[in-house]
């Protein structure tokens, strides 16, 4: 079973940066893509960043664009999220999302983390 551990989320103000991690645990599982969902109470969870495991093609959210990076390192199978010039309107539960398979001829699951809390004073 894949579990993925995410990192890196705590309180900052307005302007600072703040960089998200996530570790996926099986190793031997091969990953379509890992990325990155928000939400806030009462609001459904948001699409933030995306990058596939080949090719490392990036998706963003429009509200994210120019100040959130998605980067990954695929020996360690972790995906990280730079978040830059942070915003009031960034304070979410940040969560990780892996699409993985057990083997090239299996159908991608989706496995989500846990969740880290981020929140932006302003």
């Amino acid at each position: 079973q894949v579990q993925l551990v995410e990192s890196g989320g705590g309180l900052v103000q307005a302007g600072d940066s703040l960089t998200l991690s996530c570790a996926a645990s099986e190793h031997t599982f091969i990953t379509v893509h890992m990325g990155w969902f928000r939400q806030v109470p009462g609001k459904e969870r948001e699409f933030v960043a995306r990058m596939t495991w080949i090719g490392g093609s990036t998706t963003y959210a429009d509200s994210v664009k120019g100040r959130f990076t998605i980067s990954r390192d695929n020996a360690e199978n972790t995906v990280y999220l730079q978040m830059n010039s942070l915003k009031s309107a960034d304070t979410a539960v940040y969560y990780c999302e892996a699409s993985m398979k057990s083997s090239k001829f299996s159908v991608p699951k989706p496995y989500w983390g846990p969740g880290t809390q981020v929140t932006v004073s302003s």
